[in-house]
Formats: structure tokens, sequence, C-alpha cells
């Protein structure tokens, strides 16, 4: 009756040892450690860079406990502090030949000191966030309003283009803040140009009227692609955001949207206010100028004369120098969009870039005098040039679309979009709100949030070893499981725990036991009914399970709902939340049950449990099940 098949009980083992092993990492602490990650998307950090840091480490007798490749960064573990100051000075020096233009940002750290054969399964510790590690907090506001006035700009010129290309006479066309007013003699031009717009500027809505004798067409944003453009300018703004923080080095920062026009951007671990606010608010510039392709350039491109007058000298990612005039032909201020793609005719990969409607005639004038010639794109940050591509004009490109090849592979093509997408902010941004956070006051936060934890769980056992004896340490036992399940869960997301995600730990301990208690109150009320002692768990359990299914239900979707609709530490509490109280229904019931029917299940004539005193209210009397 209370006996559990070979099949479960190997599920019971299976969690367990998954569970110990993806919560091990999070006893081993942090270790110091050097990160090397770019400064630029275009600078790659691949197991090339990965060599030359071991090789600047073992050049000054450095020996490092482990060094890895993660995703775009490098990063090397240390025995202790000085020993980590040491490998920075050793790799800067290697890595970064001239400070003025560094290529890697190289930033101190702290890693888990879990062992190899843990990183091997992929076993990591959960991830700190702001409160707990310490660093800085930013509410960052973005001018929304100032993303629709450049996108009414931009429409301005795009309508001039349009009416001029379709014939159409007007008086004058003037941008009125982010409305854009055209004027005209007629009545009859003035519907020919509401036609041209309504065919080819679906994002707008029009309105005319009489201005004395003449009449006025007034187009305006609609509030569908208002929108649109806003989300668009704060994920521009986001992604921006990602690239410029990879300088600093920040171990899971946190950058999301909060609102409609608002964004937070967290960094643990970083103390210097002052440089993360440098970073945030940087700018950066694109520029299309003509490679001087002159016999003195050529010879300046191979070191063995100077620059020519006119030009300058910038490198490619490759590291190829080259030789580009001084004069400006299109700004970042004319593109619009850039995307990666293929060829449709050769399947090559390429970079699909749009432009507004002042780009789009310059660029056709330019690439109709210049067929044959090269055009370099160059991407200025803190006021070094880099040649992001320098293709060569095939052939004369009109209406706004460009298309950039050159044997690139889709990765190289990839990283050339976000260049030239996301090189400068969309919108610009203020800074609403700044918190810091000591690295001390963060200890302090994990201490308290340990011990609350710590001794929420023994008063929970105590109490129920206590008041249900035998039965009382079944469940304390599961509530440790449920606890180690919570964790290791955890850890396998990779998730960051916050304090709100410690006061979730310490709220799904008191609610597991519920589960626990309904349990054992059924196979004491069975018991008094004068059931047998196995009757009585096989019923307790089996009735008490709807029940605790019911109530776990609806507050998982109490937990849900504040996943959907929470924001911040909201939303990191209901995490915590909703996977404790899957975690406990596991161990509450699954692996309670299979405790039970391992110490009881096997005795046949079971004349009593340990489960406490079991009252007899008819009676008035009281019998001590054991």
């Amino acid at each position: 009756m209370n006996r559990y098949p070979i099949w479960k009980y190997a599920i019971i083992v299976i969690a367990l040892v998954v569970g110990v092993l993806y919560t091990l990492p999070n006893f081993f602490g942090e270790a110091p450690a050097v990160q090397v990650s770019s400064v630029k998307v275009a600078v790659k950090v691949d197991s090339g860079t990965k060599t030359r840091v071991e090789e600047a480490l073992k050049a000054v007798g450095i020996a490092a406990d482990l060094v890895t490749l993660d995703g775009t960064s490098i990063k090397a573990r240390f025995g202790d502090n000085e020993t980590q100051l040491k490998a920075k000075d050793a790799i800067q020096k290697a890595l970064i030949p001239d400070p003025a233009n560094p290529a890697y940002v190289v930033a101190l750290n702290l890693l888990p000191r879990s062992p190899v054969w843990l990183a091997a399964v992929r076993a990591f510790p959960m991830f700190l966030g702001l409160d707990l590690r310490g660093g800085v907090h930013f509410m960052l506001q973005v001018d929304m309003q100032a993303a629709l006035t450049k996108k009414a700009e931009s429409l301005t010129g795009d309508i001039r283009t349009s009416l001029r290309e379709k014939n159409v006479r007007h008086s004058g066309i003037n941008r009125n803040a982010q409305t854009i007013e055209i004027g005209f003699r007629d009545v009859a031009t003035l519907d020919a140009a509401k036609a041209v717009i309504q065919d080819q500027f679906t994002d707008l809505q029009t309105v005319d009227a009489q201005d004395g004798t003449d009449y006025k067409l007034t187009a305006s944003i609609k509030p569908e692609a208002a929108r649109r453009v806003q989300n668009q300018a704060l994920k521009q703004n986001i992604t921006t955001l990602h690239n410029r923080i990879n300088e600093l080095g920040v171990n899971e920062p946190v950058i999301q949207q909060q609102g409609l026009d608002r964004i937070v951007v967290e960094l643990p671990g970083v103390q210097d206010t002052a440089k993360a606010k440098d970073i945030l608010g940087r700018t950066a510039t694109l520029e299309v100028r003509m490679v001087d392709e002159s016999g003195e350039a050529r010879a300046a491109e191979s070191g063995t004369a100077a620059v020519p007058f006119g030009a300058e000298r910038f490198l490619e990612r490759s590291g190829q120098p080259v030789i580009v005039k001084k004069q400006v032909i299109l700004t970042g201020e004319n593109l619009t969009d850039a995307q990666p793609g293929f060829d449709s005719q050769t399947q090559e990969a390429v970079v699909n870039l749009t432009l507004d409607a002042k780009g789009a005639r310059i660029f056709r004038d330019v690439t109709r005098e210049s067929i044959g010639k090269r055009m370099a794109i160059v991407l200025f940050e803190k006021g070094k040039g880099e040649v992001v591509t320098a293709p060569v004009i095939r052939s004369e490109i009109s209406g706004g679309r460009v298309q950039i090849s050159g044997r690139m592979t889709s990765v190289e093509a990839n990283d050339t979009a976000l260049l030239l997408r996301a090189g400068s902010l969309a919108a610009p941004m203020e800074i609403i709100e700044e918190t810091t956070i000591g690295p001390s006051l963060g200890a302090e936060n994990i201490a308290k949030g340990f011990h609350s934890v710590a001794w929420g769980f023994c008063a929970v056992a105590i109490f129920m070893c206590l008041y249900y004896v035998l039965f009382g340490i079944f469940s304390s036992v599961s509530l440790a499981v449920n606890l180690l399940l919570l964790v290791a869960v955890l850890s396998m997301l990779q998730a960051t725990l916050t304090l709100p995600g410690m006061a979730a730990m310490a709220l799904v301990l008191g609610m597991a036991i519920d589960a626990n208690v309904l349990i054992n109150e059924r196979v004491r009320e069975e018991l008094r009914n004068g059931a047998s002692a196995q009757a009585a768990i096989h019923a307790g359990y089996d009735r008490a399970w709807a029940t605790i299914l019911d109530s776990n239900v609806t507050t998982l979707i109490a937990g849900l709902a504040l996943l959907a609709f929470g924001s911040g530490p909201v939303r990191g509490f209901a995490v915590v939340h909703c996977l404790g109280i899957l975690t406990s229904m596991f161990s509450g019931v699954f692996f309670s049950r299979g405790l039970v029917n391992l110490w009881y299940g096997r005795q046949n004539k079971l004349k009593s449990v340990s489960i406490g005193t079991v009252w007899r209210p008819e009676s008035g009397t009281q019998v001590k099940s054991n």
C-alpha cells in the first residue's frame, strides 16, 4: 500500500544529486580576477587574445588559477588581491601598447572559486544583485519628444523630395515642432500632394485648411507610428548602453526598460560613479568620406610618406591603414537604419543601409560621380576614428537604400550593422535618479538575508519535530530538500539574487511546510477515526493532495501576476516565489512520502506511527500514536 516503485526512488535520487551539484558553487565564495573585454564591438576577443593573456602572465611569473574565454570576455582568476593587481598591469602592457587608443578594457572583477569540474558541467553560482554586492544604480529618462522631432525632420526632407519627383508645386514646406506644414496656391495641387503623402507616407495623417487666399496642408505622425518610433528609440538606446557598459567590465549588468520612457541601469561591483556616468553619456558619430587613392596616399598607407594635405589616416578593423579625405559627405544623422542581410544574387552577407531624403540625394550625386572609387564609413568614439568598412562604388545608388558587401561573414555583417545602427543614442537621455551602494553594505545585507533564512528554517524545523515527532523530522528533511532544490534551480537559471529574492526564500519556507502540516493532520484524523496505521498514512497523503494542489495553484496565480505586471524588485521576488511553490510541491508531497514509505512501507504489521499526540475529542482522551 505504502511502497514506491524503484523508478520513483530513482527520480528522488537524481533530483537530490542534481540539487547538490548545482547548489555547491554557491558555497565556494569569490576570488579576485581580471576581466578582459573589447572597447568596441569591432574588436574581437577570441582564443588568440586568450593566448596573449596567458603569455603575458607567464612572462612576469604569475600563475593564474584559471583562465577562461567566456563569450566576449576573458577572465583570469587569482589567489589574492596583490597577484590580481600585478596581473592587471602585465595584461594591460601586453594588450594596450598605446594607452591613448585602447582596443581592450582590462578591469578588476570577482569570480566564483568553484572547482573546474563544476564549471565543466555548467554549475555556476547565482549572481548577486546590486543590493547584495554593491554598485551603482541609474534611472535614465529618454526624451521621446526629441525622437519624434527628429523623425518629423527626416520626413520633412522625404516629402520635399517626393513632391519634387512627382512635379507637385508648393509654396513652402516647414516643420513646426512635430508637424509638417505645406503651402499651396490652389486646391488641385493640394489634392495631388495629399495623394502623394497618403500613398508614400503611411505613418502620416493630414489635415487641410484654407490660409487666406492660399491653402495649407498639415501632416502629423499617427499615434501608432509615434509609439513605434518611441519604442525603436528606446530599444536602440538600450542596445547602445549595452555596448558602452562592456567597457566597464561589469559582470551581469542590468539594463531594462521601465515604463514607456525610462531605462534602469544597475552595475553591480562598480563604485566609480563618475566613470559610469561618463560611459553612459558618451556620444559616437558616424561619417561617410571618400578614400584618398592618390599616389601620395598609397605611399602614406605603407608608411613611406607623410599623409597628404586635406586627408587623415585611420585604421580598419583588420589593422590595415586607410587614408581618408577630410571632407565629410554624410553623417550618422542621415542614416535611419542598418540591418544585416544576404545578397539575392551572390548569397553573400551584406549590410543594408537606409538614408533619409537629404542623405539619399547626396549619396546619389556622389556615387554617380565616383564609380570605381572607394568610400569609407568612419565611426568616431571618444575622439578616435575607425574605418568600419571601405567598399568600392560599383554604380550610382539612388532611392536612399545602400548595400555594403565585400566578403563578409554573417557575424561580421551583423557586427557592422550594429556599429552603424547603435553607434550613438537615438534620443537624448537624462539621469533622473542615482544611487550608490557600498560593498560593505552589500556584505551586511548578505549576512542578514542568510541569517533570516537560516533562523526561519531552524524555527520551523524545531516546531515540526516537537509537534509531529518522527513525521516532523520527515517534514523538516523535506523542507531542507525544498531549499536545496530552489537554490539549485536559481543557479541553473543563472538568476540574480536580490534582497527581495531572499525575502521570498524565507516566505517559501513558511508556505512549503503547510503541505506537510495538512498531510500530518490528515493522518492524525484517520487514526482518530480508527483506521490502521498503514491505511491512515495512505489516506492522509491521498486526501491532502487535492487541498495542497488548490492552495498552491492559487498562490502560484498571484505570483505569476506579480511576475507579469511587476518590475524591478517585485519581479525578483515573484521569480523566487513561483519557483519555490513548484519545488515545495515536489519536496512536500513526492519526496516526503518517499521517506515515509521507505521507513514504514515494508512493515506489514505496523501497529502505530510516530506522529505525536492523537486527540480523540469524543471520548475526551488522548493516545500516544507512537
